[in-house]
């Protein structure tokens, strides 16, 4: 979630929509074709897999076959990395660190377990 964090605002993302991402479904900052990513990103890792064709439908009105494909492709590739980074409990870098604490802790997020000897545990 840090990391993922952190790349949204090294890539212009704004804080203020990054900080409202958990209200996107009524929050004015999200289109409403961010608002149908984010809702399928969140089925696809949901578990069981909570993508259906209603979603999928609403998707392809604002979303190419490709760009979907992306979008899933992005999320799989997360999925299997947080599981493999929370299972090994890699220590975060500086970066993700300091984003997590500066724009994720009030949302419940904490270093964890993923913390080294300069964070702790």
């Amino acid at each position: 979630m840090a990391h993922t964090a952190g790349a949204a605002l090294r890539l212009g993302v704004d804080e203020q929509k990054m900080e409202a991402v958990w209200e996107y479904r009524s929050s004015p900052l999200f289109s409403e074709a961010e608002r149908v990513a984010l809702d399928l990103a969140l089925a696809a890792a949901s578990q069981p897999n909570d993508v259906t064709d209603e979603l999928m439908d609403r998707a392809l009105k604002h979303w190419s076959e490709n760009q979907i494909v992306e979008i899933v492709g992005c999320v799989a590739m997360f999925g299997f990395l947080n599981r493999w980074n929370d299972s090994m409990a890699t220590p975060l870098e500086e970066e993700p660190v300091e984003v997590g604490e500066k724009h994720l802790a009030k949302l419940g997020w904490n270093i964890g377990k993923h913390g080294d000897e300069n964070h702790g545990s």
